[in-house]
């Protein structure tokens, strides 16, 4: 991904965290914008490509199968459709959702005041 600067965040375990679900929530709280991504998916690729454009520099997190297997539970709770996976965007702590969500939002012109909000984007 040349060019494209994003900060790469594993699903550390904190003391008193017994759960990846507890884990996902922690990162979601802590950070102003995450993505759960796939490092083989291109609507990821898309969606971290749309937020450099815009200069957000998103927490990502590059999810395997097997990863992603055990953050579907943590990642559906945020989610009322049945195809909750990667990408999933959480912007100040909210689920967003995925692509299409993320691209609508902007479109509407929502996205970079909720960003300024959460401190994302300065400008």
């Amino acid at each position: 991904m040349q060019g494209l600067e994003r900060e790469l965040t594993t699903l550390t375990m904190d003391v008193g965290e017994t759960s990846t679900e507890k884990r996902i929530q922690r990162m979601i709280s802590e950070n102003p914008v995450i993505i759960f991504s796939k490092t083989s998916c291109l609507m990821c690729h898309v969606m971290k490509s749309l937020f450099a454009t815009l200069g957000v520099h998103p927490t990502v997190i590059e999810l395997d199968e097997g990863e992603m297997e055990k953050a579907r539970p943590a990642l559906g709770a945020h989610n009322s459709r049945a195809d909750y996976g990667a990408p999933a965007v959480f912007i100040g702590g909210a689920h967003v959702g995925g692509l299409e969500s993320l691209v609508a939002l902007h479109l509407s012109g929502s996205l970079l005041p909720k960003l300024r909000e959460v401190g994302a984007l300065w400008l």
